[in-house]
């Protein structure tokens, strides 16, 4: 079966929307504020690394034909227990608690009385409205592609879009001198604030959802697939990268309304100023709509892991499951859990990022087993040490770490991974490097 342009165009809205959340939101107005009139520079690097990395994660996946498959040339005992601290490190432990949360801050909150919103009854009645939606809506993946393609991606983007037109209309103001990092190198700074959305670990969780949609769709041939994976990659991409670009502008723009402090705050000055008293309630419903999106796809995605690794639970089960402990959380101590997740996904984000390049570079490392499992080692140690230092001691051998370059700024693992690259080649050229078979794990 071939697809329309028109069926990958809908495919592409649909992993938009998943991506694009309440953090992808916020993360561009600031940047846009605090670079100033190095916008441009800045948002060019913060693309590459925001949206680039998690296209490059999605077109690994669709060249190894599924997560699994790429898994499986690290070693079988990798393949099992990797995929498993991704969907509970972005599902159920920090992401969708955290999406449930925001909207009802964002979407909710400033709609209701300021004694019922202290009440901790008013969150709770919420997310459980909340994330019963998204578990019906979850219920049946097959029709992710209408609900997402055909229906709130668009509402989502004109929102943005009439955002964007009021701002021409009727400017904000001009744009300031950069502050900060921005001053020195924009562009760089816009990369590392990209890295830091770790969005690359939702395409390697997403690969799933659209494996198995087009699956659905009548797509067989897998390297039918894993093309039309591509093209929503790329369609997905480039809608992020124009969203990116409006927000940026606008945070810019938004200098004369007042310093803040996160996007959030920006985007509530600038809604109030386009739109008055009105602002708030559109800034609630793109809110709304962007953690109703993402709750939905990693409900989705990790469901449809979950059951595919232990089949004895069904998909519909563990929907129900992960819904009901996405409110628990998100009511019980999400703060505490981001306290610890934040870590942890710290500690993985590295290995799925070198991951995904070697998946991407496959035909030239020609599979060589050595190479995957030297450089995910080496880089695996790093994480873990890392994240032993910052969550149990106190960041005391951060000193120790520093030696390595761009540690500071979260890119510390660079090192190991070329030392890997290095011994894994050596390895391989000395016992002679054959391609790693599939099995299963």
């Amino acid at each position: 079966m071939n697809f329309s342009a028109k069926q990958v165009v809908f495919i592409s809205f649909m992993l938009f929307s998943m991506f694009f959340g309440a953090g992808n939101l916020i993360f561009p107005p600031f940047l846009g504020q605090s670079a100033g009139d190095q916008l441009w520079a800045a948002l060019a690097g913060f693309i590459v690394s925001a949206v680039g990395l998690p296209i490059l994660g999605v077109i690994a996946v669709a060249k190894a034909g599924s997560l699994n498959e790429l898994n499986l040339r690290v070693h079988p005992i990798f393949a099992l227990v990797f995929p498993f601290l991704i969907y509970i490190a972005i599902g159920p432990g920090l992401a969708i608690p955290r999406a449930g949360s925001l909207a009802f801050e964002m979407g909710a909150a400033p709609f209701l009385p300021e004694n019922f919103v202290e009440s901790p009854v008013s969150l709770l009645i919420y997310t459980i409205v909340f994330f019963g939606l998204a578990a019906w809506l979850s219920m049946y993946p097959s029709k992710l592609i209408s609900l997402f393609g055909k229906l709130l991606t668009p509402i989502l983007l004109a929102l943005i879009t009439v955002i964007f037109i009021k701002s021409l209309m009727d400017p904000i103001g001009s744009f300031k001198s950069p502050i900060g990092n921005y001053r020195e190198n924009p562009m760089f700074q816009g990369i590392l604030e990209g890295y830091l959305t770790m969005d690359a670990l939702a395409a390697l969780a997403f690969g799933i959802v659209i494996a198995n949609t087009l699956t659905a769709q009548g797509v067989i041939d897998s390297k039918k697939k894993s093309r039309y994976m591509m093209y929503a990659g790329l369609g997905a991409g480039l809608l992020l990268a124009v969203i990116y670009l409006i927000l940026g502008y606008l945070g810019a723009t938004s200098s004369s309304l007042g310093q803040a402090e996160n996007g959030a705050i920006i985007l509530s000055n600038i809604m109030t100023y386009l739109f008055g008293q009105s602002g708030t309630l559109i800034l609630g419903i793109v809110f709304t709509l962007a953690c109703f999106c993402v709750s939905i796809g990693l409900i989705t995605s990790c469901s449809q892991f979950f059951s595919t690794a232990i089949p004895k639970v069904k998909y519909k089960v563990w929907v129900i499951i992960l819904a009901v402990l996405s409110t628990a959380i998100a009511n019980l101590g999400l703060t505490q859990i981001l306290q610890i997740s934040v870590p942890i996904l710290g500690m993985i984000y590295p290995i799925a990022i070198v991951l995904i390049f070697l998946g991407l570079l496959d035909e030239i490392i020609k599979r060589n087993p050595y190479i995957y499992r030297s450089v995910i080692g080496f880089v695996t140690i790093f994480s873990v040490l890392d994240t032993i230092n910052k969550i149990f001691l106190g960041s005391n051998w951060s000193g120790a770490f520093e030696i390595l370059p761009y540690y500071i700024e979260g890119l510390g693992w660079l090192i190991p991974a070329l030392i890997g690259l290095v011994v894994g080649y050596i390895l391989g050229w000395l016992r002679g490097s054959t391609p790693v078979t599939r099995t299963n794990p």
